[in-house]
């Protein structure tokens, strides 16, 4: 037995069979997903994908090439039980696969509104694709969308909604966008573009006072108002789905604990994307990042541990937001407010744009984050130096320091 089981169907999981398989060890792996096709890029369905009736979900890989590289795939057929002591897992349809190394990427599930029952009629969250197929039907007749949420997820989908013609609301609970994810200076940025799109925005606000009637949400209180729901969208936030590896008896801590190899608290499993907790070297504490590219860079992990060439996951972190015309791109963790020594310095983007800048924020006197709106280059440009620092061979700051030398101090 040398089977590698794969449970998940995300980027992470997407990953990782495109690295195993570059590897040579196609053969050996089983992916198991809970939905019923291959895994699929996820961002466009806040998006494009909404938009039209005609828009489909984009496989990572064909169906073809899973099958010429020796991938065995179980769709919609999810695990249901881990027996680590037998390396076996046991999918829905009884089918029980044995394994010598085991790979979680079970990634998050919508956070649900505490009192408000699962089922309505109106009522959508958005993290797959059923969910998106649904949201796109339920937009189509819905002329007034509550955003419950203010988030990337929420914002993204609001700012769609708004091009489609509906009239939108974003009810966030935090005193601004984004809180967690970005700086002060770019939720305020957020902000007024949202709302000069005549997108109504309701930040530090109490939601209760449910009213149901059948299978439909009648109404909902914000600040003891009472508002008439045709269609809300619940965007607040995600958990992550750790309900295999906590009945199997793994080191769970708001995600899966994993170490710089991505090995969770048994050597014999690993733990990748947005479901693992992890150690990071920059920051000096424990992570859990919801992002493409850190999934993608946990199963390049990954498979360097399961191919026997380990090396620490160190990847720079770098996330992106598409909010109508406003193309958002972060790299480098956003220093606390309350971090001592910590300066921003805000820099144009090109031509005249005033929606085109970046935010350069140092900790005494060293880059740690650069935020880019609607300035690619200064993104592209801003990740190769925060390598560099990282990693400061010559050769690689040479190759940035005369393109970056008008951004900085």
């Amino acid at each position: 037995m040398n089977d590698i089981v794969i449970i998940g169907g995300g980027h992470a999981a997407a990953q990782l069979c495109a690295s195993l398989v570059e590897a040579g060890q196609g053969a050996r792996v089983h992916l198991v997903c809970e939905e019923p096709c291959e895994p699929y890029h996820r961002p466009p369905l806040s998006k494009a994908f909404l938009k039209s009736a005609e828009e489909t979900t984009q496989p990572h890989k064909a169906a073809d090439w899973y099958r010429e590289a020796g991938i065995t795939l179980h769709l919609g057929n999810e695990a249901t039980v881990i027996d680590r002591a037998a390396h076996t897992v046991t999918l829905r349809s009884g089918a029980v696969l044995p394994w010598e190394r085991l790979v979680l990427a079970t990634g998050t599930r919508a956070r649900r509104l505490s009192g408000l029952p699962d089922g309505l009629a109106n009522v959508a969250m958005l993290r797959a694709a059923d969910e998106a197929h649904r949201l796109r039907t339920q937009l189509a007749s819905a002329q007034h969308v509550i955003v419950l949420g203010g988030g990337f997820i929420g914002l993204e989908v609001a700012a769609t909604a708004k091009a489609m013609g509906k009239t939108v609301r974003v009810v966030e609970a935090a005193p601004r966008l984004m809180g967690r994810a970005v700086s002060p200076e770019l939720s305020a940025h957020v902000l007024a573009v949202h709302r000069a799109a005549d997108i109504d925005i309701v930040l530090n606000a109490k939601v209760g006072g449910f009213e149901i009637s059948g299978d439909r949400l009648q109404s909902i209180e914000i600040d003891g108002v009472k508002v008439a729901v045709d269609l809300l969208l619940l965007g607040i936030g995600a958990v992550p789905e750790t309900t295999l590896a906590e009945a199997t008896g793994l080191e769970c801590a708001d995600g899966i604990v994993v170490d710089a190899h991505m090995q969770t608290s048994d050597a014999a499993v690993l733990a990748i994307g947005d479901c693992t907790r992890f150690p990071d070297r920059r920051a000096g504490r424990a992570l859990r990042l919801e992002s493409v590219a850190n999934a993608n860079e946990q199963a390049r992990t990954a498979a360097a541990t399961l191919t026997g060439a380990p090396r620490p996951h160190d990847a720079l972190p770098w996330f992106w937001s598409e909010q109508g015309g406003m193309r958002l791109q972060m790299v480098g963790l956003v220093p606390d407010e309350s971090t001592p020594g910590q300066v921003t310095v805000r820099r144009p983007g090109p031509g005249a744009n005033p929606n085109a800048f970046s935010l350069f924020h140092y900790v005494d006197g060293q880059l740690v984050c650069v935020e880019s709106a609607n300035a690619p280059v200064d993104h592209m440009m801003s990740r190769k130096l925060l390598e560099a620092q990282r990693n400061p061979e010559p050769a690689a700051v040479a190759d940035v320091a005369v393109p970056l030398k008008s951004l900085l101090v």
